[in-house]
C-alpha cells in the first residue's frame, strides 16, 4: 500500500523509491548538488511535487526520472517503479561499453585443465607475439 503525499521532500522521496539506499546518501547528494530540476540544483530540503522531471547523478551516469507519485515512506521495488517513470536515455546507460570495447581481457582456461605447460606455454608466446607484431606494423 502506498501513501501517496501532496509534497515531499526530495532527499526523503530519493530514498522511499529506492533510488539511493540510505537517506543520508541521498542528502548528500543532493548537498553535492548532483540532483538537479530544469538544470537548477536542489537542496535536500526541497519540496517535490508530481510531474516534475528530476536528473540525478549516480555512479557517473546522469540518469532522468519523472515523478509520477509523492511518497515519504519506503516501500518495496515493485511498489516504488510506479512511483517513477526512467527517462533514462539508452546512451547514458551504455556510454561506458564503447570505452571497454577492445581492451585486453583475463584469459581464460577451461575447468579443470590445470597450468598450461612448458610447449603450451611457448605456443601461447609465439601466439601473442605474432599477434602484436602485425598490430604495431610488424616491428
Amino acid at each position: 500500500m502506498v501513501l501517496e503525499c501532496d509534497k515531499v521532500r526530495i532527499d526523503k522521496w530519493l530514498w522511499a523509491v529506492r533510488i539511493f539506499k540510505t537517506r543520508t546518501l541521498s542528502a548528500s547528494i543532493c548537498k553535492d548538488g548532483k540532483v538537479k530540476c530544469n538544470g537548477k540544483k536542489l537542496k535536500p530540503s526541497h519540496l517535490l511535487i508530481g510531474g516534475e522531471t528530476l536528473t540525478v547523478r549516480k555512479n557517473g551516469f546522469d540518469m532522468v526520472y519523472k515523478v509520477d507519485k509523492c511518497i515519504d515512506r519506503r516501500v518495496s521495488f515493485v511498489l516504488a517503479q510506479d512511483c517513477y517513470t526512467d527517462l533514462t536515455p539508452p546512451e547514458e546507460l551504455s556510454k561506458y561499453d564503447d570505452w571497454f570495447i577492445g581492451k585486453a581481457r583475463p584469459e581464460h582456461r577451461e575447468k579443470g585443465l590445470g597450468r598450461p605447460t612448458k610447449k603450451e606455454r611457448r605456443e601461447i608466446d609465439d601466439f601473442k607475439d605474432g599477434f602484436l607484431n602485425e598490430e604495431d606494423g610488424g616491428f
